[in-house]
């Protein structure tokens, strides 16, 4: 059987978890986040889990972790 490929642009945007979930990071962290509060600020720190239905698919394009 042969190699499988990574897929080169989710693995720059998505992460696996110890218990095997594929995780985020939120949408809009960079740009213009100095005119957000505090409080606003620190949830974009956090990584979110991807939806359900998706988890399959992008595991998929992560197939070696």
């Amino acid at each position: 059987m042969p190699k499988l490929k990574t897929h080169k642009g989710a693995k720059s945007r998505l992460s696996i978890s110890g218990r095997g979930k594929v995780m985020r990071t939120k949408i809009g962290k960079t740009h213009f986040r100095r005119n957000r509060r505090k409080t606003a600020k620190r949830l974009y720190d956090n990584k979110l889990v991807v939806a359900h239905v998706d988890q399959k698919r992008l595991k998929a394009l992560l197939p070696y972790g």
